[in-house]
């Protein structure tokens, strides 16, 4: 034992065990509380408000849309490693256990019941609707399955050799899901792929609900896939079994993001994560960066992540400097963007639970970081957005603001869609310091009234090009710019 741990030792039990009860106690009284303050599980509700950048505009964001896609419905893909299973009506549905292998298929979110393509587009531009729009969700066809993790192996003159049975089936269903892939990029111009991980306690039906609605307010452009984790687990214990998920699912996003990013045909990765799903996507880029590196690629070039958003983040500051930006994953993405809330309850209870010494992610206070921090961010300002939320509107709890609030909706949207800069006159925000900006208040929003692009304004190649790189560019080159 160190003299570190005899110190701990020392001081616990000087507690006495009504003080460590009490400790105990107070800690599962915040896990209760947690749960009941992020509670997902909705069987419908009304489609997310207008972002603020469509209302109100001399022109229809609508008008792009292909014929084969304008319908009051959205047809998803998805992944997902949670166990199938059967509702009471006998469809299929995924619920909140583990599944040792990967899924894939398709589902359709209707967004809103009895109406015409027009009346959706119509109430998809005006911030006070005539209707309710509620969602619902079509049935659920499973498309592919992969065959379970981890694949069986043997050491054969001192390599590992997975067995050619398994490598054959994982092909095969790889080359099913990069033609459902194909197929769908046959329908859309932009060939890039959008995917949203969601957060703490969501079921396959919330997740499906906000990469629905959200890629219908990105012009239903490129191809959206919902990666759905075994999240959702009732009761007391639900957030400590969805932290250990959002560890677990890790090698099937993973592998997700290989085999979308190896195709030829897909030109660009955007990447959406709300609260602990942040966790899936930055343990997942950061291990497959790390590969990269030590093969000598470029990991943009390699998975062509073009963006990633996280949303409300539940990652702890410390462990973000440590393994997130330790490993230098920043300069692997086109553009980091985070978002932020002083008034995230959620995130202020995880920040409690585990006493996270820097404060979690989510609720990052630009005012609390320190000089080093701050000539961090400045430095990096053109790979790194952090971007505060103060007030609008939310969830009575302030963690679900990025779909709710027009506003921040509306700055993802300007992002994803369009590719503006932040600060730009095409996406007003308030700058704090160099590198962190904050979204409007609501009463000082200003919508541009200007012809917005119908094309995304820069792709991976422009990046790479801006960097110097091009295809026979080696990574010991970048880590010298």
């Amino acid at each position: 034992m160190t003299e570190t741990d005899g110190a701990e030792s020392g001081r616990m039990m000087k507690l006495g065990k009504s003080t460590m009860w009490r400790l105990t106690s107070f800690r599962r009284a915040l896990i209760v509380l947690l749960v009941s303050l992020v509670a997902g599980c909705v069987t419908s509700r009304p489609l997310m408000p207008t972002p603020g950048v469509y209302t109100d505009q001399k022109a229809s964001y609508f008008t792009d849309v292909p014929a084969s896609l304008r319908t009051p419905e959205v047809d998803i893909m998805f992944a997902t490693d949670r166990q199938p299973e059967e509702d009471d009506s006998g469809q299929l549905r995924y619920g909140f256990q583990r599944s040792e292998s990967m899924a894939f298929g398709s589902v359709k979110v209707n967004l809103g019941h009895d109406l015409t393509w027009g009346e959706l587009v119509n109430e998809s531009e005006t911030s006070n609707r005539d209707r309710l729009m509620e969602l619902s969700l079509g049935p659920i066809e499973e498309i592919g399955r992969f065959p379970p993790t981890p694949a069986p192996y043997r050491v054969i003159d001192g390599s590992l050799t997975v067995s050619p049975e398994y490598r054959a089936k994982s092909n095969e269903v790889g080359d099913q899901l990069r033609s459902e892939i194909r197929r769908r990029l046959a329908s859309t111009p932009r060939k890039e792929v959008f995917i949203y991980v969601h957060g703490y306690n969501d079921t396959f039906q919330d997740a499906v609900f906000v990469g629905g609605e959200f890629w219908h307010f990105l012009g239903r452009e490129g191809v959206p896939i919902v990666y759905s984790w075994p999240a959702g687990y009732p009761g007391l214990f639900g957030y400590t079994y969805d932290r250990e998920s959002s560890e677990y699912t890790v090698l099937h996003f993973k592998q997700l993001i290989s085999l979308v990013s190896e195709m030829p045909e897909v030109k660009a990765l955007h990447i959406v994560a709300h609260s602990r799903g942040a966790d899936v996507v930055a343990a997942s880029v950061r291990e497959l960066f790390i590969y990269t590196d030590g093969a000598g690629i470029h990991p943009l070039k390699r998975y062509k992540i073009q963006n990633i958003v996280l949303a409300a983040p539940d990652l702890d500051v410390g462990v973000v400097q440590q393994r997130v930006a330790g490993e230098k994953v920043l300069h692997g993405v086109g553009h980091f963007t985070m978002y932020s809330s002083p008034a995230d309850e959620a995130i202020g209870i995880a920040e409690m639970l585990f006493a996270s010494p820097r404060g979690r992610l989510g609720k990052l206070d630009p005012a609390k970081l320190s000089v080093k921090d701050k000539e961090s961010i400045r430095e990096r300002a053109a790979k790194r957005s952090l971007i505060q939320f103060e007030g609008g509107v939310s969830d009575k709890y302030g963690h679900s603001y990025f779909r709710m609030d027009p506003g921040v909706s509306s700055d993802i949207v300007l992002l994803l869609r369009y590719g503006f800069a932040p600060g730009t006159p095409e996406r007003p925000l308030v700058p704090l310091a160099p590198g962190f900006w904050k979204i409007p208040a609501p009463a000082t929003r200003t919508i541009v009234k200007n012809e917005l692009p119908q094309q995304y304004n820069r792709n991976v190649a422009t990046v790479l090009e801006s960097l110097g790189l091009d295809s026979t560019t080696r990574h010991a080159e970048f880590k010298e710019r």
